[in-house]
């Protein structure tokens, strides 16, 4: 009776149980985002893991972001460092009475009337203070250039006349100690001048254009300069001939300005700048502001760290994806208990989805304050002083939250595939702990198999496309038809690289049948690797697009090198200095201020410590608007290029020379400074031919028969078309007129093709010739490793030599670049991220292997056998990886070298270092498996086992 009764209040509960109504969306949502904080807190070492792979690069990215937007200024950081606290400056920039209009913020782009100026316009020589308001208070500073004597020898340094040392100017001009220069005889120098010339505040300095000696009155810092640079202030403001006058009182509104620009005035106004008026050109387009400016700034800082962070992501997805797949396997008991008490397949894929984005958002997190401290480090390691270098510390939080939500995205996109797995799994199974191996879909390997193809049927085709759109001199110039080739070229190689991601659990499926031969090791790790190809294939996709950049970038670039390398011209031979002496003036250097600059500037070269210098003399050509203006009499003599070796004018790929300016080739050298000149030593009998009237000639193609020929035309032929170019063969019609005179010279030909000249003869056979030369260059040998022998100590003393009559430049030929200045580090990037992806992988693997290994210890298996298995399972991951990229990476520079065949040098297949591939692709694999192998596993615990199913 009772049981009788009891049956329908047992009903009546589970139909209220029923009608209960079901959690809300939010309270689901609740609930598995507290199960999945509780799971990250759980399995707090794959949770580090993954959150350091996900805070690494945000911290790169938000380190970059940092880095390069302290080097942009905003509009108040460039007016304190322009005008200090003064109001505006104006300067004579124009013609008066001609249209002379300005851009609002930049009084440097200008032009008259409708258009542009033609650069012929006189400016007007008016004092700005005439006609600015009665009684407007003005400071005039000029700004040039001042050689001063050293404790090294002679330096030139930018040097400033005028008040700047009113404290008005501050910040863009600090005095920092005395006080400024009052008279001619007084001058005031940054910290860095007085370390430079030995001297200190009351000691004197020695100018070295007029030899006088100014006495030290005061330091001060001119913001825009480096700490180490050297300046001058002197007190005489109209001491150089560019001048400013500021206004530390007066603003100029706009309208002002264009009165201003009415008499050929120009002017830099705080108040237009911090609030510029509508403005466009004369042919309607607005000019670049410092807004726009900035604004494209952020779009291509943006651009470039949105490249890098997707480069970044797909490694991150793939292994963390990995750790993910291995933290989900060891939830599924948990997970699947709660699926047993109501939780949906959307509920247990949404937990490890939150996951995803908890660690995404913590290691974004962590990595954002860590690059914000990275980069206040480099800032403050790299700083030089210049306000212009770092304009401030500036945090873009706009592109830093950006990159925290990309970080977000990133880590729940790691857990995608992991979270469907999980929404899929048998609960049952779960719970009972069994753990079975996933099966290959035969769609993926078709998938992929026919993506593998296409991939490399893209990168030939378009390799062929792309040579035969090169010589298709018809073809517009913006046509798509020359960059869509190029674009198949490398987007051929991505798409088999996918191929090989999405057919990777088929590959290693393959593998595993033929690794099953080589013993048990080989044959347990292979078909771990299929089981848990969740984890597997994202590591070797990681690896594998980490060697296909490598491979591709190595491949096309040492290509590149050597084609490089085989078209590059020598300025001088490898090591030597080489001076050149120019005219500062439209007139040429005379005969005697050339003799003077040569012998200066040897003299310079020989106190800097060069062991031997030699001085070249050239003929001079003659530049004029009119023709009537170069002399009748002048002439120029060239050594003419034979005719086989002339280009035709519509030859597309064109061509080169190797020995510089083939409308003045020949140079006048004593014997005695060939080897230090042209880096050649003449036999006896080739010395004494050479002094005799011979041609040394170091240009093959210019010598037929044993001779070559010269011949000489007016100046005024060269400088108006009627001379040959002697590189290019005249075009159908054009009118060259016919020599000066002609003749042939003995050659002595040389190899010496590391070297700028082409045709070497004596001073005395010039003298025959009636070749009117002049010195044009110094050569100097330094010893190997001499500091003066750095670039920047030649620019120094290039700046140094230089005089208002002359230029001095000096560059010392170290040859094409060396590409081991980009290869070894590039090799150590993917060495370092290669064996980064495999550590991880292979950890996961050891990590998720400990039941197995129990049960292998449990049934007898060795420490040995579990070792082999680790060394099989490294050559499984990395070989895997690393074989891929290499497959996908080569396609790219075979397609460029296809590309290549029909251009005047076209790249060789034989310049990439196929061991150096070889090796990356092979010997890296290897390396890795061995460590692994040597890393003894963990002591199995034997108390866990899992049944298996």
């Amino acid at each position: 009776m009772t049981a009788v009764q009891d049956r329908p209040r047992a009903d009546a509960g589970a139909r209220r149980r029923a009608e209960r109504p079901k959690p809300s969306r939010t309270a689901r949502l609740r609930v598995s985002a507290r199960i999945a904080r509780r799971q990250v807190r759980r399995t707090w070492v794959s949770s580090l893991l993954i959150m350091s792979l996900i805070a690494l690069p945000i911290a790169g990215m938000a380190g970059v972001a940092v880095f390069v937007a302290s080097m942009m200024p905003t509009v108040d950081e460039r007016l304190s460092a322009d005008l200090g606290q003064m109001e505006a400056w104006v300067a004579p920039l124009g013609a008066a009475d001609a249209g002379f209009w300005q851009v609002p913020t930049d009084p440097y782009t200008s032009g008259y009337g409708d258009g542009w100026g033609s650069g012929n316009e006189e400016v007007t020589a008016v004092d700005p203070v005439s006609v600015l308001p009665a009684g407007t208070e003005t400071l005039e500073v000029s700004n040039g250039r001042e050689r001063i004597e050293t404790t090294a020898g002679i330096a030139a340094v930018s040097a400033w006349g005028g008040a700047v040392g009113d404290p008005r100017f501050s910040p863009r001009f600090e005095m920092l100690s005395g006080r400024a220069p009052t008279g001619a005889g007084e001058v005031m120098v940054t910290p860095a001048t007085l370390d430079r010339v030995g001297a200190r505040v009351g000691g004197t300095l020695t100018l070295v254009d007029g030899g006088d000696a100014v006495t030290i009155v005061g330091t001060f810092d001119d913001n825009t300069l480096p700490d180490v640079d050297s300046a001058l202030a002197f007190a005489d403001p109209d001491r150089y001939d560019e001048a400013k006058w500021y206004l530390p009182e007066t603003p100029l509104s706009w309208p002002q300005v264009q009165e201003l620009n009415e008499v050929g005035i120009a002017a830099y106004s705080r108040e237009v700048v911090l609030d510029p008026p509508s403005f466009t050109y004369p042919d309607g387009t607005e000019p670049y502001t410092a807004a726009t400016a900035e604004a494209q700034q952020y779009l291509s800082l943006t651009a470039a760290l949105g490249a890098g962070g997707l480069a970044a992501a797909y490694m991150v997805v793939m292994l963390a994806g990995a750790a993910f797949a291995v933290s989900a396997r060891r939830q599924q008991r948990a997970l699947a208990i709660a699926a047993s008490v109501g939780a949906e397949p959307t509920d247990l894929q949404r937990v490890v989805l939150l996951q995803g984005t908890f660690l995404g958002l913590v290691g974004g997190t962590v990595g954002l304050v860590a690059g914000i401290g990275l980069a206040a480090l480099v800032i403050a390691l790299t700083d030089n002083g210049s306000a212009t270098q770092f304009w401030g510390f500036h945090v873009p939080w706009v592109l830093l939250i950006a990159i925290l939500l990309f970080a977000t995205v990133v880590g729940t996109a790691s857990a995608f595939v992991p979270a469907r797995s999980v929404g899929r799994s048998d609960t049952i199974s779960a719970l009972r702990g069994a753990r079975r191996p996933q099966r290959v879909r035969a769609s993926r390997p078709l998938w992929g198999s026919l993506l593998i193809g296409v991939g490399a049927t893209v990168t030939v085709l378009c390799g062929l496309a792309a040579a035969a759109v090169a010589t298709d001199i018809d073809l517009a110039w913006d046509s798509p038809l020359r960059w869509l080739p190029i674009v198949g070229i490398i987007a051929g190689p991505v798409l088999a690289q996918i191929g090989i991601l999405i057919s990777g659990r088929w590959l290693l499926w393959l593998a595993s049948r033929l690794l099953s031969r080589l013993g048990i090791a080989a044959r347990i790790a292979a078909r771990d690797a299929v089981a848990n190809g969740a984890r597997t294939v994202p590591a070797f996709a990681a690896i594998g697009a980490t060697v296909f950049v490598g491979i591709f970038a190595v491949g096309l670039g040492m290509m590149s090198a050597g084609q490089s390398e085989r078209t590059y011209t020598y300025a001088a031979p490898l090591g030597t200095a080489y001076a050149e002496v120019y005219s500062n003036d439209v007139e040429p250097l005379s005969p005697q201020v050339a003799s003077t600059a040569t012998a200066e500037v040897a003299d310079a070269l020989h106190s800097a410590g060069a062991t031997s210098t030699a001085v070249v003399q050239r003929q001079q050509p003659t530049w004029a608007e009119d023709e009537a203006d170069i002399p009748a009499e002048a002439e120029r003599a060239v050594a003419l290029t034979p005719d086989s070796f002339l280009i035709d004018q519509n030859d597309p790929q064109g061509g080169w020379s190797h020995f510089g300016d083939q409308t003045n080739n020949i140079h006048v050298i004593e014997p005695g400074d060939l080897a230090t000149i042209m880096g050649t030593t003449l036999s006896a009998s080739d010395r004494a031919a050479y002094e005799n009237g011979a041609a040394v000639v170091a240009d093959d193609r210019l010598i037929v028969d044993g001779v070559i020929d010269i011949a000489a035309w007016p100046e005024r032929a060269w400088q108006f078309g009627r001379a040959p170019d002697n590189h290019y063969r005249p075009t159908p019609g054009q009118d060259v007129e016919e020599p000066s005179w002609e003749r042939q010279a003995r050659a002595i030909g040389v190899d010496a093709r590391e070297q700028g000249i082409a045709v070497a003869i004596t001073p005395e056979t010039a003298a025959e010739w009636g070749l009117q030369v002049v010195g044009s260059g110094v050569y100097a040998v330094f010893p190997e490793g001499a500091e003066v022998a750095t670039g920047d100590r030649l620019n120094a003393l290039s700046e140094s030599l230089t005089t208002e009559s002359y230029g001095v430049w000096i560059y010392r030929e170290n040859g094409p670049a060396d590409p081991s200045s980009w290869l070894v580090p590039l090799l150590a990037a993917v060495a370092v991220l290669v064996l980064g992806a495999s550590a991880v992988a292979l950890g996961l693997a050891r990590f998720e292997r400990r039941p197995d290994d129990a049960t292998l210890a449990a049934v007898g298996g060795t420490p040995g056998l579990r070792r082999r298995i680790g060394l099989w399972q490294g050559l499984v991951i990395a070989g895997f990886g690393t074989f891929a990229g290499a497959a996908a990476g080569i396609l790219p520079p075979i397609g460029f070298w296809l590309q290549s065949q029909t251009a005047y040098e076209p790249m060789n297949l034989a310049d990439i270092p196929w061991w150096l591939l070889g090796a990356l692709a092979v010997a890296l694999p290897l390396g890795i498996a061995a460590v692994n192998w040597l890393v003894p596993p963990r002591e199995p615990e034997l108390t866990r086992r899992n049944v298996i199913a």
